[in-house]
């Protein structure tokens, strides 16, 4: 039952039809960061903005009913329009509102991957769930395989992909001069991660992201998560922590042989579920998704 529960509000993040979603009642929080660097709490992942001299730098956009929100929640900090968007990774959760931003100029980045998913049907095995492909005004125009690089609004941003992490396209942004890190869903705030093995996705990626994002980051660090509050590098460390003592304790049970109701009736994460385990992805899901990802056989393993 936690199993299916869960599944059933993993479709709400990342379906591609939002609009069998109500989001009439959902709002857009406008959450300052740094000097000209916002995040935007909605219904979805959290978004990330640039504003100051030049048009706006959007990372991520949510679902596609919300875009009037998100329009008007941008348009109280300025009047100029996103030129740049890009995504963290493919979900609809976090693109659904590309064809609209793209209707009204945005250019879409994103990694070769996204770009891949999102123009062919995907199935999610976690929920049995098939995505049909994007249109192709939703699509990004820009992609790049490692990095790129924006210059606007006085900083110098980077945009670099981390490996079989989330998905197989993820992207962590870092705004250099702002010291500001967008990490999508690679970093749920607070939470245990959804890592969505069907698409690439893997808890060994996830763990080599969350290390790359901790080495370039300091003490003042501003990092926006794909999902929960801002947090601090302190916050990450503590993320990063949780998912790997996790991961280690599954781990030894893959090496003993176990099943996977043994490793379950194990209980490898009850010390952290009271307040890990109490928001989007319940412990039961958490550690199946971790002895799935572990026990694949060693060709296919991520």
């Amino acid at each position: 039952m936690h199993l299916r529960k869960a599944c059933l509000l993993a479709a709400f993040l990342v379906a591609a039809d939002s609009g069998a979603q109500d989001l009439s009642q959902a709002t857009v929080k406008v959450v300052p960061v740094a000097s000209g660097i916002y995040m935007l709490e909605g219904a979805g992942g959290n978004i990330g903005l640039s504003v100051g001299k030049d048009d706006a730098f959007m990372i991520d956009d949510q679902f596609a009913p919300m875009t009037p929100k998100v329009r008007a929640a941008i348009a109280t900090v300025t009047p100029r329009p996103v030129r740049f968007l890009v995504n963290t990774h493919w979900h609809g959760d976090h693109t659904g509102g590309n064809e609209n931003m793209a209707g009204a100029g945005a250019i879409l980045v994103a990694h070769d991957n996204v770009r891949r998913r999102m123009s062919s049907e995907q199935f999610i095995a976690a929920m049995q769930q098939r995505i049909p492909a994007s249109p192709a005004a939703a699509l990004p125009v820009v992609t790049f395989s490692e990095s790129i690089s924006f210059f606007v609004n006085d900083d110098s941003v980077r945009a670099f992909h981390v490996r079989n992490a989330h998905t197989d396209g993820d992207a962590i942004i870092v705004f250099r001069r702002a010291n500001v890190m967008h990490m999508g869903d690679t970093f749920f705030n607070g939470a245990y991660p959804f890592v969505d093995l069907s698409t690439g996705g893997s808890i060994r990626g996830l763990l080599a992201a969350v290390d790359t994002a901790l080495a370039r980051s300091n003490a003042a660090t501003k990092i926006i998560p794909g999902h929960g509050p801002l947090g601090t590098r302190a916050d990450l460390i503590r993320y990063r922590d949780v998912v790997r003592t996790v991961r280690d304790r599954v781990a030894r049970l893959v090496l003993q042989r176990r099943t996977l109701a043994q490793v379950l009736a194990a209980k490898p994460s009850a010390e952290f579920d009271a307040k890990w385990g109490a928001a989007f992805i319940k412990p039961d899901v958490f550690v199946t998704t971790v002895y799935q990802s572990l026990a694949q056989p060693r060709s296919v393993r991520r």
